[in-house]
């Protein structure tokens, strides 16, 4: 079904945050990046949306991993990456100048986007490796159902190294009940039409559409972290409550020794599909 939206995947999101995703999206960023690190996964990143401002606040020598399911959204999601890039061939030129200078006296690289085919529950990774998960807007998708749910969210505590951060943003259900009537309506009546007037798949946004509206509110989806493992959960709503960004950290502190890689990507169990950029 995902191969069929990837040209309108993001401006259904944009409708249906009223065009706030934007922002949203940088705020999850900018709370993502607080913590550093070098290994930052972006799962379900759809056409990359999250993954470009995570590079964008990323220091040197990070990389960011940003993985989907689908293969038509990844090409969607290098193909803006490397659009962006031609817009910005003067930089592009003055970091690639950057990189080789930085090498020659043994500097780390500028951060990157390494892009990849994997099944979100079962991450093509080492277990403790990661800094940083992110997901954004897709974590409805994964939720087939609260057992599933709660599997996928045990394999990103999986690969993420102890003490490191998730980050989470996705819709929500608002508290008032007459704010959360009026949401699933907007959703039921603009979304499907506009949806279904954006692509020939009515059975592709009549599912997203349920997504939205049968999705767990902000504390539900703090519960169900805490049981996949997460610790010290957090969130903060935004709009009225109609989406949440949570945060969550992994349990415990490693030893800079078990963790401090050669750069040789070893935190990759398969590289079989990877896509660089």
């Amino acid at each position: 079904m995902f191969g069929e939206l990837p040209r309108v995947y993001e401006p259904i999101n944009h409708i249906v945050s009223l065009g706030l995703d934007f922002s949203w999206r940088k705020r999850a960023a900018r709370l993502a990046s607080r913590g550093g690190g070098t290994l930052w996964l972006d799962v379900s990143t759809g056409t990359g949306e999250m993954a470009a401002y995570l590079r964008r606040l990323a220091g040197p020598g990070t990389t960011v991993i940003a993985s989907d399911f689908s293969t038509p959204m990844l090409a969607k999601a290098r193909e803006k990456r490397e659009a962006g890039s031609r817009r910005m061939t003067g930089r592009s030129n003055e970091s690639e100048s950057g990189r080789k200078e930085g090498a020659r006296h043994g500097r780390p690289e500028v951060s990157r986007i390494d892009f990849v085919l994997a099944d979100t529950g079962r991450l093509p990774f080492v277990s403790d490796c990661l800094d940083l998960v992110t997901i954004s807007l897709a974590t409805r998708n994964i939720n087939t159902s609260r057992k599933s749910l709660i599997s996928c969210l045990k394999e990103f505590h999986r690969v993420l190294r102890p003490g490191g951060r998730f980050i989470n943003l996705e819709t929500s259900q608002p508290s008032s009940p007459l704010v959360r009537r009026l949401f699933h309506q907007y959703v039921r009546r603009v979304l499907r039409p506009v949806g279904i007037a954006f692509s020939r798949s009515r059975g592709a946004y009549h599912y997203l559409a349920s997504t939205i509206c049968d999705f767990y509110d902000a504390h539900e989806l703090a519960e169900i972290m805490e049981e996949a493992g997460f610790k010290n959960v957090t969130f903060d709503r935004f709009f009225l409550g109609v989406a949440a960004l949570h945060r969550a950290e992994k349990a415990g502190e490693l030893e800079e020794a078990a963790w401090s890689f050669p750069r040789q990507e070893p935190w990759r169990q398969e590289s079989s599909a990877q896509k660089r950029s």
